[in-house]
């Protein structure tokens, strides 16, 4: 699994002792922020009489940024739980169309969408649970050559693939350009989550270092998924990703979260940044 410490704690309370929002540059415009409207207090009224959030966390929330690769399992419940929260911009990235195997899961589309473009799919589906939310589509591959570009408007990256290559790609770019990423995967029955704050804990490749040789990773087609996994373990990614915009609580940072639905347990393995990290430690090329 990688290299596993208890250590992580003292970089957690940094994170929390300093503030998140420093950390990551989200509250840039907050104070200049129009208050809410009447519309937008009823329609997040169930998170405004939450302590930690109030109207300073809901606009917060709006200014917000968010950027999903990926409009499949673990990327519909993830965008929809953010655009329900009122993140007030989310892209999508993501290059296929809707398939009729993909209504299985992936609960952004419908066979009404059928051979639709999977990011067009999803803004219609948005556009119905939230009017309120820009959402800006990405029909596109990510690449190493494109990547910095697509993410760099974005305040924080929600990986939700099932391409280990792009995930690689993704954690890499964020790493470099000092972006929070929420890192997610979904095989058979279970799941896994890890948070990235780069400089603040391990990235992806601090775990697991190299790219797998082609087919030593069955993907979801070759083994399967049932469909709520990805949705429970996209829903944490949104929670994830809120967290992190609101700065609240303790995100997973180095703490590699283990979801095992038929057994239906939850295990935590700590994990340490890693010095010869290719992409965050002295290993960088």
């Amino acid at each position: 699994m990688g290299r596993h410490t208890g250590d992580e704690g003292a970089a957690r309370l940094r994170w929390q002792s300093h503030g998140r929002e420093a950390a990551t540059g989200l509250l840039r415009g907050v104070g200049d922020s129009e208050m809410l409207t009447n519309d937008e207090r009823m329609r997040y009224s169930r998170q405004l009489v939450i302590p930690e959030i109030g109207e300073a966390g809901q606009e917060k929330l709006r200014v917000a940024k968010v950027l999903v690769v990926g409009a499949g399992g673990l990327g519909s419940p993830a965008a929809m739980y953010l655009a329900a929260a009122g993140v007030g911009t989310l892209g999508l990235v993501d290059s296929d169309v809707v398939d009729l195997s993909n209504l299985q899961r992936q609960i952004l589309h419908g066979v009404n969408h059928l051979g639709l473009a999977k990011v067009e799919s999803a803004k219609r589906a948005l556009a119905r649970l939230n009017p309120g939310v820009h959402v800006v589509p990405h029909r596109m591959t990510v690449t190493s050559e494109n990547v910095s570009g697509l993410i760099e408007p974005y305040d924080v990256v929600v990986d939700a693939v099932d391409n280990l290559e792009t995930r690689y790609v993704v954690n890499d770019a964020c790493v470099k350009a000092g972006k929070p990423l929420i890192e997610a995967g979904v095989l058979r029955f279970d799941g896994m989550v890890l948070t990235v704050i780069p400089g603040e804990g391990p990235c992806y490749r601090c775990i697991f270092p190299v790219l797998p040789p082609p087919g030593a990773v069955p993907s979801c087609r070759e083994a399967g998924i049932i469909g709520a996994v990805p949705g429970v373990v996209g829903s944490i990614e949104a929670l994830e990703a809120i967290k992190v915009i609101l700065g609240l609580g303790q995100p997973l940072v180095g703490r590699l979260l283990l979801f095992d639905g038929l057994a239906m347990t939850w295990r935590e393995v700590n994990a340490a940044r890693d010095p010869n990290c290719p992409a965050c430690g002295g290993g960088r090329g």
